[in-house]
C-alpha cells in the first residue's frame, strides 16, 4: 500500500491545538451582549468605538481553515505560476515540504493573517493602531491607522509592514516588505519580496467577521487572486502561549513522493462524489481537466496520481476504499498522526 510521509510533520502539532483559554480561569468578557439565559448574543449589533468606526476588539477563530491552510492559491491555474515558482512548488511537493517554514518553526509570514488554523487571534484596537496577536507562534502584527504610508524601501521582514485606512465600515489593510523565506501555505507555494497583501475586514455583527484577502506577487504569479474567509468571535476566552519546537523531528521527512502518472478518466470518475468525515466534515472529489481535485468549499486541491488507486494530496497519501464488488465506499487520507477516513455519501 502506498503511504508517503505527510506533507508537514509539524502539522500534527499545528492542527491539534490546546484548549482555548486553558491558562486562564473562566471570566466573562466585559461588554459582551447576552441573551436572557446569559449566553453570548453573537448576532447583536457590532460595537463601535468613540470615533464611530466598528470595533474589532475580541478573540477570533477562523472558519474552514483546513482548505486555505493547505492551499492558499484559490482559483489560480498551474500555468498562472511563473516557471521558477512552479519548479519550486513542485520540488517542495516531492520532498514533503521538509524545508518549510512551519517544519523549521520559523515565523509564518503572510500565512499568519489568514491561515492560523485552529489557533485564534486577538484584536486590540485604538483609533490610530490595531494590534493583532496570534496564538500560533506567539507572533503579532501592527496595523497603523494614523495616515502613514508603507515604507518606500523596507528592510524585508518575516511579518511585513502594515498600514490601514477605513472605507466606510470596512478596514482595508495593506502589507508589504515581506522576506521570501516563507511560503503562502502548507502546500509550499512560494512568494517573493514583491508580495503585497491587501486585507478587507468587516464586522458583520457582534460575533462574525468577514475577511477578503488579495495576494499580488507579479514576480511569482501572473495575476492577483482573492480569498473570502470568515471568523467567529470566541466569547469569554483568552489566548494561551504557543511555542513551536517541532523542528527536531524534521529529519524524519525523507525520500521523494514520486512522479505523477496518467490514469484514465473513466477510472478517475469512479472516485468522484461527496465524502463525509468525523465531525461531519465534507470533502467533495471532482474531476476537472483530467485530474481529481478535492473541493472543501473554500479551495480546490489537486490529487496527484501515482497509480490507479494511489494519490497524494499535497504530499499526504490518499487511497480510495472499495467493497467486494469493486464499488468505492470511502477515501482514506494517511496523515503522519493517524488515518482520516471519509465515507462516500450515497
Amino acid at each position: 500500500m502506498y503511504r508517503p510521509v505527510t506533507v508537514l510533520l509539524a502539522a500534527g502539532v499545528f492542527l491539534a491545538g490546546g484548549p482555548l483559554g486553558a491558562q486562564w480561569p473562566a471570566r466573562p468578557t466585559a461588554g459582551m451582549p447576552r441573551t436572557a439565559d446569559g449566553k453570548p448574543n453573537l448576532t447583536a449589533a457590532a460595537p463601535r468605538g468613540a470615533d464611530g468606526k466598528p470595533d474589532f476588539t475580541g478573540v477570533w477563530l477562523i472558519k474552514n481553515y483546513g482548505g486555505v491552510l493547505m492551499y492558499a492559491t484559490g482559483d489560480l491555474k498551474p500555468e498562472e505560476m511563473l516557471p521558477w515558482a512552479a519548479a519550486v512548488y513542485k520540488k517542495r511537493s516531492e520532498q514533503y515540504r521538509r524545508d518549510a517554514d512551519g517544519v523549521k518553526c520559523l515565523l509564518p509570514g503572510p500565512k499568519a493573517g489568514i491561515l492560523v488554523g485552529p489557533y485564534p487571534m486577538k484584536v486590540v484596537q485604538t483609533p490610530g493602531l490595531m494590534a493583532v496577536l496570534y496564538e500560533y507562534g506567539t507572533v503579532f502584527r501592527q496595523f497603523f491607522m494614523d495616515g502613514r504610508g508603507l515604507p518606500a524601501d523596507p528592510n524585508p521582514t518575516w511579518m511585513g509592514y502594515s498600514v490601514a485606512h477605513w472605507e466606510e465600515d470596512t478596514l482595508v489593510v495593506s502589507t508589504a516588505g515581506y522576506n521570501d523565506l516563507t511560503a503562502l501555505d502548507f502546500a509550499g507555494h512560494p512568494h517573493t519580496e514583491a508580495l503585497r497583501m491587501t486585507e478587507r475586514y468587516r464586522r458583520r455583527d457582534f460575533g462574525h467577521l468577514d475577511l477578503q484577502v488579495t495576494f499580488d506577487d507579479p514576480k511569482a504569479y501572473t495575476r492577483p487572486w482573492t480569498l473570502a474567509l470568515e471568523f467567529d468571535l470566541v466569547p469569554d476566552a483568552e489566548l494561551i502561549e504557543y511555542v513551536c519546537d517541532n523542528e527536531r523531528d524534521s529529519r524524519h521527512l525523507v525520500g521523494e513522493s514520486g512522479e505523477e502518472v496518467t490514469v484514465p478518466v473513466e477510472v478517475l470518475s469512479r472516485y468522484t462524489g461527496t465524502y463525509e468525515g468525523a465531525g461531519r466534515v465534507l470533502q467533495i472529489v471532482k474531476l476537472e481537466g483530467g485530474r481529481l481535485v478535492v473541493d472543501n468549499g473554500v479551495v480546490k486541491m489537486p490529487l496527484l496520481a501515482h497509480g490507479e488507486n494511489e494519490f497524494t494530496l499535497e504530499g499526504t497519501g490518499v487511497e480510495f476504499v472499495k467493497d467486494a464488488k469493486g464499488a468505492v465506499t470511502a477515501m482514506v487520507q494517511h496523515w503522519n498522526e493517524a488515518d482520516r477516513r471519509f465515507v462516500l455519501r450515497k
